[in-house]
């Protein structure tokens, strides 16, 4: 197979016709291009010659652009084909380039964003929702990215998240390339694992220990680990705590320093170990409330760049280290005097003592009890003078606090802590929870949610789910949300408003498209707005390039193949 020029246009395996260059990276170009044989708009990555030196890398990027190629998500950019072009160098030497092409996405990548300063922690937690989304799918389809990074992540013009390259770091990190080479091929080591860094085996954690490199980068704009060279940061990941997000930039929660944190482990056992778990704990940040996980500590995996091979696991060297502290621990090699054994049992007795007299005086029913403790009074729906004379009363001390409420009328007790019937000591403290009213919120993002996961995030927000409606769509799955009114980061949405969303069908209107020249009827089919398959045929028997028939016309499911039968004599 040879890459031709037709026209001035090169084109490769005789139907992608190359347009301007989009983009240039350590391992590949980017070019627009055309499929002329379906006529839709694609993005063609040409990767650099000197990646397909060794036949053994061919043949697995082959197999890893197929598996890519069968994951279909709307957060994943899809793989359309791959294969191998060959031309002549500059010394007229035949040389191989692999190239895919992929899915072309109208946005803005990652880096871009992350150049212009931290992005705000907002919409920070969505971004990086859209890529635990994508990693969640591909990991369920087997397939670790290997090379999460801003670079390989676009947010398209209505704010959709993307992911790419799937499948193509595992091509060269399987190559018979060196992890010195395959850091330059991947361009930067801002983004390894201490797995990676350490040539380890990896796996799905590794995917996630990135996007929390990445996390990272959104809310503080720099990368949590910087050096003069991709081996001295590669160090780093493996031996050296990252310092706090919240310490570069104020506005970050404690709960999402605490999520970063632990993605950031380095023992993988310590760190998330599902996408969706990831996932979660960010929505759960991004309410203000800390995970109740506490994170890992940085120092517990404290091994050095080279200290394990490529056989090596975490763990083993976890055991290591802890035989060595067992090592260095004091030893006992005398028994204790019999008075030890004396004093010892005295103080039993005395314990045994103490704790008899302290539940005899706490049952209940015993003076002492009667007179020491007390059941904290039922105060909710009460003003909030009412109620906390009822606790004084009672001689419980008061603190105030105020949150919002759309069920409860300002000024009223929402609630106390601890809860009513408890009993407590006297002079306890009791925090009496009193409504605000409603308060203004910030739309939250339910894209891509099902119905029931929308309800229950715009719940936590404080909000209501309104009206649903159907709508088709040509890349957001059946049953998931589409768009939302108000709409994602609106500021200043009263508590309590209902929420308006449309949610996908699953379906597209194929229209009918006789009469129109097989040209114009290839363009519409493969559109944006329909991103169907059309399937030429040519008639002989009739003339003028037009479509004669198709297949299937009205509603039909996202991806369907539309045959057309179009006049093809002359």
């Amino acid at each position: 197979m040879s890459d031709s020029v037709t026209e001035g246009v090169r084109v490769l395996a005789g139907r992608y016709q190359l347009g301007e260059l989009l983009g240039r990276g350590g391992m590949a170009d980017v070019y627009l291009g055309l499929d002329a044989r379906l006529g839709r708009r694609v993005a063609v990555k040409l990767l650099k010659p000197s990646l397909a030196n060794d036949p053994t890398f061919r043949t697995r990027f082959r197999q890893e652009a197929q598996a890519a190629a069968r994951m279909a998500h709307p957060t994943i950019v899809r793989v359309y084909d791959a294969g191998e072009e060959t031309a002549t160098g500059a010394d007229g030497v035949e040389v191989q380039i692999p190239f895919i092409v992929m899915e072309h996405v109208q946005g803005t990548l990652l880096t871009e964003l992350i150049a212009k300063g931290p992005v705000a922690p907002a919409e920070a937690v969505r971004i990086i929702d859209g890529v635990l989304t994508a990693l969640e799918y591909s990991h369920r389809a087997g397939v670790v990215h290997r090379d999460i990074k801003p670079g390989n992540i676009m947010v398209t013009s209505n704010g959709q998240v993307k992911v790419m390259d799937f499948g193509i770091a595992r091509a060269i990190s399987e190559s018979t390339a060196t992890i010195a080479q395959t850091s330059a091929i991947l361009g930067t080591a801002q983004y390894f694992s201490p797995e990676q860094a350490r040539g380890e085996v990896v796996d799905a954690r590794t995917d996630l220990y990135s996007t929390g490199v990445v996390l990272y980068e959104l809310l503080t704009g720099k990368a949590p680990f910087r050096a003069e060279s991709p081996v001295a940061v590669a160090y780093q990941h493996v031996s050296e705590a990252p310092v706090a997000p919240s310490a570069l930039v104020p506005a970050v929660s404690p709960a999402l320093n605490a999520v970063v944190m632990r993605s950031l482990a380095k023992d993988r056992t310590e760190r998330y170990q599902s996408s969706a778990e990831f996932r979660q704990e960010v929505d759960i940040a991004a309410e203000g409330k800390v995970p109740s996980r506490t994170p890992a500590r940085d120092d517990e995996f404290n091994a050095t760049l080279f200290g394990v091979g490529s056989g090596g696991a975490p763990d083993e060297t976890l055991r290591r280290l802890a035989n060595d502290d067992e090592d260095r621990a004091p030893r006992t090699t005398q028994s204790r005097p019999p008075v030890a054994w004396v004093w010892a049992g005295v103080m039993v007795t005395v314990i045994i003592v103490v704790a008899a007299m302290v539940w005899v005086f706490n049952i209940q029913g015993s003076p002492l009890h009667i007179a020491s403790s007390v059941k904290v009074p039922d105060v909710a729906g009460q003003e909030y003078d009412a109620g906390s004379r009822e606790l004084t009363g009672k001689s419980l001390t008061v603190q105030r606090a105020e949150r919002a409420s759309v069920d409860v009328p300002e000024g009223s007790i929402i609630r106390t802590e601890p809860r009513a019937g408890r009993t407590v000591n006297t002079g306890e403290q009791i925090i009496v929870y009193v409504s605000s009213g409603p308060t203004a919120v910030t739309a939250p993002s339910v894209l891509l949610r099902t119905v029931d996961e929308a309800k229950q995030i715009l719940s936590d927000n404080g909000l209501v789910l309104g009206e649903q409606t159907q709508a088709q769509s040509p890349t957001v799955p059946a049953g998931q949300v589409i768009s939302s009114d108000p709409s994602a980061g609106s500021p200043n949405v009263d508590a309590g408003t209902k929420v308006n969303i449309v949610v996908s069908t699953g379906t597209v209107e194929v229209p009918d498209l006789r009469g129109k020249s097989i040209t114009e009827a290839q363009t519409i089919l493969s559109g944006p707005d329909l991103q169907l398959i059309p399937s030429p045929k040519a008639d002989k028997g009739c003339t003028g390039q037009t479509v004669k028939s198709q297949s299937i016309v009205g509603e039909q499911p996202q991806g369907s193949t539309v045959e057309l039968v179009y006049c093809a004599g002359s």
